[in-house]
This record gives C-alpha cells, sequence and structure tokens, in this order.
C-alpha cells in the first residue's frame, strides 16, 4: 500500500474498490451511441427520458460502462476549464486491445491522439465525437511493475501503434471485443490546482498516492493499482468551479460494503465536504464541481437511469 495511513482504521477506500459507469453529457446522443457502439464495442442497454434530458446506458455483457446524458442545451466545455482529461477503458489483453484500437482509428468520428508504454500498461489515446478523450490501455503483470520509496514508477516512452497492431491484431481478437466483459480502469481529470484535489480525492474519498513524481499531476489509487484517478493542471491551471457544459457529469466508483461508505462519510465530515448519502450510494462534489458517487457493488442500469 502507498501510504502510512492504516487501511484498519478507516482512512483508505477498500483494495476491492473499482472504478464504476462514467457519465458524458452530450450534444447529438445518436452520433456519440454509433461511435462508441462501432469503436468500442459498447451497446445500448437501456434508456429513459427526464424531462428534456434522455439518459442512455451503454456497456458490454449488460454491464454498464458509460452513460450518455442527453443535454442538446449545453455548450461544449471552455477550453483550459475543469473536468475530464480522459476515460481510461481496460482490456485483459493485447488482443482486444490491438482489435479495439484498429477498430478505433478506422472510424472516422475519432481523433488519434497519441501511444505510449507507461512501463505499467500499453495504452492508445483518441478524442470522441465531443472532444472527450478515451484511453484504451491493458496492465503489465503487477510482477514487472517497478516501485521506488514506495510509489509504483511510470513513464511515457513512445510506443508505435503499428508495430503493436501488427504484432498483436488477430481474428480471435476482434471476435471476442463484443464478447468479453469491458471495465473502466481508471479517470483522469484536469484540475485547477494539485493541492485541493489531494485534499478532495486523498484525504477525503481516501485514495492513496501512487505517483506524486510530476508535480503538476497526481495519480492515486486503491489496493496498490498504478492509479484509478489522476489529476493533472497540464492544460487547467488555475481553472475555478465548472460551468455548465456538455463532457464530464460524473465520477462513479464502487465499494464492497456499508462499511466502505460509513468510513467514506467519517472521511467527508472530518474534511468539512458535504456529501448525500441514501444508505447505497454517497455522492459529493469535488472543489471544482465534479460530481463523485460512491456505491456499493457498483451501479445499475435501473440506478443510472434515476439518478
Amino acid at each position: 500500500m502507498n501510504s502510512t495511513r492504516n487501511p484498519a482504521t478507516g482512512e483508505l477506500l477498500p483494495d476491492e474498490t473499482s472504478m464504476d459507469a462514467v457519465t458524458l453529457r452530450v450534444g447529438d446522443l445518436e452520433k456519440m451511441t454509433g461511435f462508441y457502439g462501432s469503436a468500442i464495442a459498447l451497446e445500448p442497454i437501456e434508456e429513459r427520458a427526464r424531462g428534456r434530458e434522455v439518459h442512455r446506458v451503454l456497456g458490454r455483457g449488460g454491464v454498464p460502462l458509460v452513460r450518455l446524458v442527453h443535454t442538446p442545451d449545453l455548450p461544449l466545455a471552455a477550453p483550459g476549464s475543469a473536468g475530464l482529461f480522459h476515460t481510461a477503458f481496460l482490456f485483459d489483453d493485447a488482443a482486444t486491445l490491438a482489435a479495439t484500437v484498429y477498430r478505433t482509428a478506422q472510424d472516422g468520428r475519432a481523433r488519434f491522439t497519441g501511444s505510449s508504454d507507461h512501463l505499467v500498461s500499453e495504452a492508445f489515446y483518441f478524442t470522441d465525437p465531443e472532444g472527450n478523450g478515451i484511453e484504451l490501455y491493458t496492465d503489465r503483470s503487477r510482477d514487472l511493475w517497478r516501485h521506488v520509496d514506495g510509489e509504483v514508477q511510470m513513464d511515457t516512452v513512445y510506443l508505435d501503434p503499428n508495430e503493436y497492431l501488427r504484432a498483436h491484431l488477430t481474428q480471435d481478437g476482434f471476435d471476442r471485443v463484443f464478447t468479453e466483459p469491458g471495465r473502466v480502469g481508471h479517470v483522469h481529470l484536469q484540475v485547477g490546482d494539485i493541492a485541493p484535489a489531494r485534499r478532495f480525492y486523498v484525504e477525503a474519498l481516501g485514495f492513496a498516492p501512487s505517483f506524486t513524481g510530476i508535480p503538476t499531476a497526481l495519480f492515486a489509487s486503491a489496493g496498490g493499482y498504478h492509479h484509478h484517478v489522476a489529476m493533472n493542471t497540464w492544460n487547467s491551471a488555475g481553472a475555478g468551479p465548472r460551468a455548465a457544459s456538455l463532457g464530464l457529469g460524473e465520477v462513479a466508483l464502487a465499494v464492497p460494503d456499508r462499511a466502505a461508505l460509513d468510513a467514506l462519510t467519517d472521511r467527508l465530515r472530518r474534511a468539512s465536504v458535504s456529501f448525500d448519502d441514501d444508505g447505497r450510494t454517497v455522492t459529493a462534489n469535488d472543489p471544482w464541481g465534479t460530481r463523485v458517487t460512491v456505491t456499493i457493488g457498483g451501479t445499475g442500469v435501473d440506478e443510472l437511469l434515476t439518478r
């Protein structure tokens, strides 16, 4: 564990914590649904109208991964504002990652923005049709991760996308993209300042810092993962509270039991962070107004459509 805090005291999120479905507010529901279906093999599961909004849940194998909220009256997020840097979708192996990268690159609605070997993972980056960042990645085995002074070592080393596809693209990978369950591995955020981000995501929410080697970024996780959340100021230094806009609507986490929520609410109170608690889900806003929800066992489709 990359922290001197004791998990038994409730100062950290449980090791079993994972990311849950990400919510995006979108201007063109059909275009965004088509993109996530074609590129990342996410299928519409269910939708519901709520006033002028339409909430549509996409996923794979019945597991929700993305909620698209059709909010056509909202503008695009202003350049330099806090919000989403990227949503990272985690794949189990190189073959399914390569197949998805190829599908996404072939979709004319996506823009390829780079690829990197991060030592702990191999990753490919795109933006969706409305400018939301996407990472597609696979992890290296944990026994290959290096740690120095309790922190996992990460880097950004060029990864040749064409060589990767030549090495790993197979028919089997294409076939399994639609059948294997998907996962949101982590979410990377744009914030205005690292210090308040640390106070919220580490001290109040309960993630442990996992990599702090970059002054303009913070990586944090549960259970010794390389990161479940990251925050940077690369494009957003000094940003204030978010205005209503398209883009990130909600970051969501899943925890194993009510005891984890009780420990969370204790931390939020000590940090003077206001929150809502309905017994199964705790909701709070980070310093820039990004909504964060923490739910026992993860959020089901009906819950996503009603909150």
